[in-house]
């Protein structure tokens, strides 16, 4: 009874430790002189990205390496389809041009490497797939890359004298990383109460392990992005909302999964490959409506309708498959 209180309680620590992070990150950008997308790339996206790592890490240690690779699949799937069609729902997001042409391609480009490097059954023929200590290093390689190119991005924009977010508080220091790392505690501490009271009834019914990881751990551990991109649309704070989930879905791929292979070699099951696929066409989705509707790099609300059609349809085939 006590771990579904804290479920509950968990829910209010997410809203406003979201409330708070949004604040404290859009005067950081202010302060820095640099745009909401850099801030939701980097300081927001690790941030919210924190719980998936503690997962992972666990799990890598701990040998429960069905959810350390459902976990970010999951996550990823999850933080596209549900968590931008919420915030798109919200208020219509529009995309920065070098968002569309360079970041979603980028976190395009980490599943497609994953699914290469984690496939050694498919392509050398070998019996069992697995994502090795070399392949995790090849990911962190992407991601030192990943980060050169965000503080270039910074560099630049400070140089052209970058104009804050429309509605931007002026804060000072002290406060903002206040803010910031209180909006941080509350989202770990809500999200962890959370997947706490989820994953003790999963358990009670007797579904798989994998399930749990794709579903509710890789949910309840996006928690933290769903309420600081849900929470940055209702303060029309597109840059931030949209930079939070493709730093996020980047920083899971080349970080997290680089970190858990290297710790531990991730063995990679063959069903996989379904969710992995799914992460493909979910991020090829979202560069695509990129170009539709009525105007160029908005997501409408009626785009975050089927996004989130889309991802009711993949827990109900994965609630099936499980």
């Amino acid at each position: 009874m006590f771990t579904y209180i804290l479920f509950a309680l968990g829910f209010v620590f997410l809203v406003k430790g979201a409330d708070w992070l949004v604040d404290g990150a859009s005067a950081l950008a202010r302060r820095l002189r640099v745009s909401s997308l850099i801030i939701g790339l980097t300081v927001v996206a690790f941030g919210t990205s924190s719980p998936e790592l503690v997962v992972n890490l666990y799990a890598s240690f701990q040998g429960t390496t069905d959810i350390a690779i459902s976990n970010i699949l999951g996550s990823n799937i999850f933080n596209i389809l549900f968590i931008l069609g919420i915030s798109a729902i919200i208020y219509p997001l529009f995309v920065r041009e070098d968002t569309v042409w360079q970041q979603i391609p980028l976190a395009l480009f980490a599943v497609v490497v994953l699914g290469i490097l984690a496939n050694d059954s498919l392509i050398d023929k070998v019996s069992l797939s697995v994502l090795t200590r070399i392949d995790g290093l090849i990911l962190l390689i992407f991601f030192i890359i990943f980060m050169y190119y965000v503080f270039e991005t910074a560099r630049r924009e400070r140089k052209e004298g970058k104009e804050p977010p429309i509605g931007t508080k002026h804060y000072g220091l002290f406060k903002i990383i206040s803010l910031i790392i209180l909006g941080l505690v509350g989202l770990s501490l809500g999200s962890k109460w959370m997947v706490d009271g989820a994953v003790k009834l999963a358990e009670a019914l007797g579904t798989s392990q994998s399930l749990i990881g794709l579903t509710i751990v890789a949910i309840g551990t996006s928690l933290p992005e769903l309420a600081t991109s849900a929470m940055a649309a209702y303060k029309k704070n597109a840059e931030l909302a949209v930079g939070n989930i493709v730093g996020s879905n980047i920083f899971n791929i080349f970080f997290i999964l680089g970190i858990s292979s290297v710790v531990t070699p991730l063995p990679f099951d063959s069903a996989h490959n379904i969710d992995t696929g799914v992460t493909i066409i979910a991020s090829a989705l979202l560069f695509i409506v990129m170009f539709t509707g009525a105007k160029r790099h908005l997501l409408e609300r009626w785009e975050g309708v089927i996004f989130i059609a889309l991802y009711a349809g993949f827990i109900a085939y994965s609630i099936l498959r499980g």
